[in-house]
């Protein structure tokens, strides 16, 4: 990929918030229509009268190319190795992903090792505590492996608990399984080697969205967890405290609408899965069925029945627009 070095350098400006990224990609590439190399050999004037760029900004681009030649070793290195540079432009690029994150938290750049067709697949998250009690992880090895058998991709954290139960047991039940890292994909050396039958067999992609060679950190941890539900169709919760990784990704999945599903715990368990039951988390029993009181379930049908008859009443073509709004954003779609 001749401009690999350049979505390496643009991916990981200081400072920079991913939305102002992407809107930087949207103008050049999609209003302008010029690549990513060609953008980067405009002229200061250019950037500033054409695209709006601050002063700050500008010199954030020109220390970056000073970058470009290091860049392009480390990318033709990588290439060379196996890893794959995925930008947000590219069909290769996860449509889940900007489906559930949108524009204004899509990683510009994906880094993945394996069959990436995966990311193109059904897929469920299972995420709990890394300090996950015995159920829990009974929980999440029995999801697991209904999600295996229906052919749905696990998509996991690689962390201690539940992350680490969700992969080994698609693993186990011969399933297939993404492995979204806290770190770069090049610091995965011994995962590679751990997993190398499963990467070789297409069971197991790797992906990260940091710089290939940044070491684990907590905020890479933490910025790691919304990556994991947006590739995710489905979520599922095996244990959450009141605080923490899970807490908060939940909490965040809520405020944006989507569905999440909780575990129902015993009466003795000490977690906080019950308060986010409260919260609007839909919750399932071990098999992961929603769990709904007599009269849920008669609001539930009634709600079923009404929204196919209103479904039969809508014209197939209304349909599709209201599909492909909803299925924004199309901003990067090639």
């Amino acid at each position: 990929m001749n401009h690999a070095p350049y979505w390496l350098t643009l991916a990981h400006l200081p400072k920079w918030r991913t939305l102002r990224t992407n809107e930087l990609i949207v103008k050049f590439f999609h209003e302008k229509k010029i690549s990513i190399e060609e953008f980067f050999h405009l002229s200061e004037n250019e950037w500033r009268t054409e695209y709006g760029l601050s002063e700050q900004e500008i010199t954030d681009l020109l220390t970056a190319k000073n970058e470009l030649p290091n860049n392009a070793f480390l990318a033709e290195d990588m290439l060379n190795q196996g890893y794959e540079i995925i930008p947000i432009i590219s069909s290769d690029y996860s449509k889940t992903l900007k489906e559930n994150l949108k524009v204004s938290h899509s990683p510009s750049v994906l880094y993945v090792k394996g069959d990436k067709q995966m990311l193109f697949e059904k897929s469920i998250a299972i995420v709990g505590s890394r300090e996950a009690s015995d159920i829990s992880l009974q929980f999440t090895d029995n999801i697991a492996k209904l999600a295996s058998k229906q052919f749905k991709v696990v998509v996991s954290g690689f962390a201690k608990g539940v992350d680490s139960q969700a992969l080994d047991s698609a693993i186990k039940h011969i399933g297939r399984s993404i492995i979204v890292l806290p770190q770069g994909i090049m610091t995965f050396s011994s995962g590679f080697k751990k997993y190398y039958s499963q990467l070789s067999e297409g069971n197991v992609l790797v992906l990260s969205t940091f710089f290939p060679k940044a070491p684990w950190k907590v905020e890479l941890a933490m910025a790691r967890n919304p990556i994991i539900y947006g590739l995710a169709d489905e979520i599922f919760v095996a244990e959450s405290s009141d605080k923490g990784g899970t807490w908060s990704g939940v909490i965040d999945g809520l405020r944006k609408g989507r569905k999440i599903y909780v575990r129902k715990p015993e009466a003795d368990e000490k977690n906080s899965n019950e308060l986010l039951i409260q919260k609007g988390a839909v919750p399932v029993d071990f098999n992961g069925e929603v769990i709904v009181s007599d009269n849920s379930q008669v609001a539930k049908n009634d709600t079923t029945s009404t929204a196919q008859e209103s479904s039969e009443q809508v014209p197939k073509k209304t349909k599709v627009k209201k599909n492909n709004i909803e299925s924004s954003p199309t901003l990067f779609d090639e």
